[in-house]
């Protein structure tokens, strides 16, 4: 009998699709680094306008707006027309913006000149689609949790911002060093990519017929899903590094730092959620994502407390609190749950809609990246509203509980059909088998 190939071990058909990949995921980084630039930017800035939280967050959000809005077009046009194509015009778009970000000297010159910085960050609906049809279905999760890993831009921008900050003695150099990095970047990957017609959606589809699947209620599922492991960390990587100088007192530099490490594993480790996704299924691993996300949300929401014990021998004092080091580990973690989280979210995608993943991933984008503007704004006007800093988790921990519940109902009614299927298969199989020993007695 000849022996069945397993599907983990299906080759990769087309010799450049790693070369598609290396050079996508490089790109896509340098978007994403430019796309969180306001997260450090935004210091200074606060200083040199006298912004409120509220205008902080706003602010740094105003980029991840129109590269959410983005990304549902851009995502048809990449079903259409091809990835190779419209990336490299996506990034040829943001150079002169970022570049003119080191003259504006007003706020509203900064909001305005945010909206087209973040076309770099509807990049992601470009790649994931253009990414995963150079790979065949059982390597699609490995596939666009690697590209996906690009968030570590948001790491990249901390690391780098800061120093050239410090450098140069003013902030202003950013933005230039970012414009220049851009089309070097977008010039490397015109070389290092590949098209393939193939890849398109045939010619005779519309765009009317592309967007139908979008009334499709796993859709909005899913979409519900990546508002939290995606907007989440996006909002959240905006948030911490100036969380870091105003609730523990650091430094740009030191607060850019600590703030990395929630953002690098919440990137890097994207392609392990997706080798997970492939391995244990999209519903486990992003059922367990979510539990974690909320015990860590959980003991971060406790502002700093002290209590006063009337005890038998006089008043005892008792402090609670979060410690930078502690906060760090648990944000941490935090950032690992969310990157798996990500990657398994797009494993839906990949495994349920392989002709129609561009317009999909992008209406997903597109609500992922729709709270990550929302959240920051929420985060600074809650703060001005209570005065209090932990009420950024909060408003996380009550969004994760919301999600669990839509998870646990939305899935409760397929699991209870595959339950009972598998029982009436066991059934069907022990019929026989007790009709054959009654017969033979």
């Amino acid at each position: 009998m000849k022996a069945v190939p397993s599907p983990q071990a299906e080759p990769v058909a087309d010799s450049r699709a790693w070369r598609v990949l290396g050079s996508s995921t490089f790109a896509f980084t340098i978007c994403f680094a430019v796309w969180m630039m306001f997260a450090i930017l935004g210091i200074p800035l606060k200083k040199q306008l006298h912004l409120t939280d509220t205008e902080f967050g706003l602010i740094a959000a105003m980029p991840v707006l129109t590269g959410s809005l983005a990304r549902v077009p851009l995502g048809i046009w990449t079903d259409r027309v091809g990835g190779r194509i419209v990336f490299f015009f996506t990034m040829l778009a943001t150079i002169v913006p970022i570049w003119l970000v080191s003259y504006a000297t007003q706020f509203w010159q900064f909001l305005v000149l945010g909206l087209f910085v973040g076309f770099a960050g509807a990049s992601f609906s470009v790649g994931t689609p253009y990414v995963a049809r150079w790979f065949p279905k059982s390597r699609q999760g490995l596939a666009m949790g690697i590209f996906g890993a690009g968030n570590s831009g948001a790491a990249l921008n901390k690391f780098v911002a800061p120093v050239l900050i410090v450098a140069a003695g003013t902030w202003t150099i950013v933005p230039k060093v970012y414009a220049v990095a851009m089309l070097a970047t977008a010039l490397l990957f015109w070389l290092l990519s590949a098209s393939n017609p193939a890849h398109r959606v045939p010619g005779t589809a519309t765009v009317a017929s592309q967007m139908r699947v979008l009334a499709d209620p796993r859709v909005l599922r899913y979409a519900q899903y990546y508002s939290v492991v995606f907007g989440g960390y996006v909002g959240l990587s905006l948030w911490m590094p100036q969380y870091y100088v105003n609730q523990y007192g650091f430094g740009i530099e030191q607060a850019a730092f600590l703030a990395a490490c929630f953002s690098l594993p919440g990137g890097v480790l994207r392609a392990l959620g997706g080798w997970l996704s492939d391995r244990y299924g999209a519903y486990r691993t992003t059922w367990a994502v979510m539990w974690v996300a909320l015990a860590c949300f959980f003991l971060l929401s406790y502002p700093p407390t002290d209590f006063t014990i009337h005890g038998a021998h006089g008043p005892i004092g008792l402090h609670i609190g979060t410690g930078p080091l502690f906060y760090t580990v648990l944000m941490f973690v935090v950032g690992i749950a969310m990157a798996v989280g990500k990657a398994s979210v797009f494993k839906f995608i990949g495994d349920e809609y392989t002709d129609n993943i561009g317009a999909v991933s992008g209406v997903v984008g597109l609500a992922g990246g729709l709270a990550g503007f929302v959240l920051p704004i929420l985060f600074g006007l809650l703060v001005d509203l209570t005065g209090v800093r932990t009420t950024c988790f909060m408003l996380m921990f009550g969004a994760t509980v919301v999600s669990l519940l839509f998870m646990h109902f939305s899935f409760r009614p397929e699991a209870l059909a595959h339950g009972g299927a598998k029982l009436a298969r066991k059934a069907q199989a022990a019929t026989p088998a007790f009709k054959e020993t009654t017969y033979s007695e």
